[in-house]
């Protein structure tokens, strides 16, 4: 049918002179070129050509002077707009003037040429379109956990919160490290006067064979004293580490007053979980010492001695690793789910359970890294202090200077060492929960809540709790009230009480009326 008398045209107007066949027709045949050529350029084989969508030449190539509609530039499907728009050029950049083509219009300039088909979606495999980055609104990304991620974050964890870590930390270590220096400063001072005593041969006859033991009691001591106020020391610090740590995966900060506040309720079931996880680790050392005490009554030779210290080093390894290990999330559990000594362990065995070996490889490489920082760090002040104390002649002067030398090197040790090594854990802990649970779900929940409101709700601390893990429900959608677990009318709520401040901080547009 035409519009007119006359017979139709072969090309439409506006349509290039040489136009390929028909789909699926023979060469020759619907058009005046004959052939799946590019319009204006030499014949190829005849039909269309085949190939991945994008790949440079096919479905098209570059049209010539005097093309019309060519179907764009190499790159075709993945490439923005179909073809790019512009001025006709030598190399067919564009179509001329009077013509229609895909370079120009909405596929050029809409949602196709600036969308995920403009950036190959689909020219690169699988659709080409790479998954969603996880949101990051702190310090980690909210996904299961790579090993560069938990240390990333264990750093930005010290940086964004300094009083909270280093500050806490540098207190604790220095509070808890002065016995310690105190008994090593007396100890190195009597063994300076001992080895005077020998140099000047008065050794025997100024009563000194008393100094060297005096010494060593002084050191151990001091050890102990030291050992059992760094037990509660980092116990007390761990709890508020953890409660930093907490709000810190939702970019939000909190003070050290706010985190002792929300962590002194779980003090002693840090304190009981301690006791309890160095007895298990303590007791086949017990048993060995009873063991070698019988060898010593029954006049064992001193093969039989080596063979059973042996034996107990080989065994003592896995059994300390394994335990270890299995236990190592108990702490994170028991301050951010509010679980008891022993419930924190069991739920420490069961986020550990089918990851155990690259959870036992992070904590090993975490202690080889905190082992060699304090080294570096605590060594100068160690030389420093020891030196001292040995040549100082043992005066109180001597003394003192020893004492806050030594102090000092376990100060920025432990400042470092004691963050890293919380962060680690409680990064761990968090990861566990995302790959067993789902918990990244309710994370980014969270997140984009925070994100609406535009500030970190205080609730978020409780989002920790195993209630409202994904596996454990639905989790609340974008429309629900922030982080309360029933309904307006409901009698509880998760999260901030009604009548009470909702907000971590102060709200972007001032007091809430």
């Amino acid at each position: 049918m035409t519009d007119g008398p006359g017979s139709s045209p072969d090309v439409p107007s506006g349509w290039a002179a040489e136009q390929p066949p028909p789909y699926g027709g023979a060469a020759g045949t619907g058009g005046t070129g004959g052939s799946w050529a590019a319009p204006g350029g030499r014949e190829g084989p005849a039909g269309p050509q085949t190939g991945p969508y994008g790949q440079p030449g096919q479905h098209g190539q570059p049209g010539q002077p005097g093309s019309h509609g060519s179907y764009g530039q190499p790159g075709q499907y993945g490439q923005p707009g179909y073809g790019q728009s512009g001025p006709s050029g030598p190399s067919g950049q564009g179509p001329q003037a009077g013509g229609p083509h895909y370079g120009s219009g909405p596929y050029a300039q809409g949602p196709y040429a600036q969308g995920p088909y403009a950036q190959g979606s689909y020219a690169q495999g699988s659709y080409g379109q790479r998954p969603p980055e996880a949101p990051r609104p702190g310090i980690i990304p909210l996904r299961p956990l790579t090993l560069g991620d938990i240390f990333d974050g264990t750093i930005k964890l010290i940086r964004s919160n300094p009083k909270a870590t280093l500050g806490l930390s540098a207190i604790v270590a220095a509070v808890t490290s002065i016995p310690g220096a105190l008994g090593q400063a007396v100890g190195l001072g009597m063994f300076g006067t001992a080895l005077e005593g020998f140099g000047s041969g008065s050794y025997a006859t100024t009563g000194s064979p008393a100094l060297p033991v005096v010494g060593v009691a002084a050191q151990y001591i001091g050890a102990i004293i030291t050992y059992v106020m760094t037990f509660l020391g980092t116990m007390i610090l761990t709890g508020i580490l953890t409660r930093v740590l907490g709000r810190a995966v939702f970019g939000g900060r909190i003070t050290v007053g706010e985190a002792w506040q929300l962590a002194r309720s779980r003090v002693l079931a840090l304190l009981g979980l301690a006791m309890l996880q160095a007895l298990i680790l303590v007791a086949p050392v017990l048993v060995l010492l009873a063991l070698l005490v019988a060898l010593g009554l029954g006049d064992a030779t001193a093969g039989a001695f080596v063979a059973v210290a042996l034996l107990f080093v080989l065994a003592y390894i896995p059994y300390a690793a394994f335990f270890y290990t299995r236990f190592s999330l108990a702490a994170p559990a028991v301050v951010l789910e509010g679980r008891g000594v022993t419930d924190a362990m069991a739920r420490s065995w069961r986020l550990v359970k089918g990851d155990s070996w690259r959870v036992f490889g992070i904590l090993v490489l975490t202690a080889v890294l905190a082992g060699i920082a304090s080294s570096v760090l605590g060594v100068p002040f160690t030389i420093g202090g020891s030196l001292i104390g040995m040549f100082g002649g043992g005066t109180v002067a001597a003394t003192a200077l020893t004492t806050v030398l030594l102090a000092a090197g376990s100060v920025v040790a432990s400042m470092i060492t004691y963050p890293f090594q919380a962060g680690v854990a409680g990064l761990l802990y968090a990861d566990r929960r995302m790959r067993a649970e789902a918990f990244d779900l309710v994370l980014q929940t969270a997140a984009a809540q925070n994100q609406s409101q535009g500030w970190v709700h205080t609730g978020v601390d409780d989002l920790w709790h195993p209630s409202h893990a994904a596996a454990a429900g639905p989790v609340p959608g974008p429309g629900s009230p922030p982080y309360d677990g029933t309904s307006p009318g409901g009698s509880s709520y998760y999260g901030t009480p009604p009548g009470a401040s909702p907000y971590y901080g102060t709200p972007p547009n001032g007091p809430q009326g």
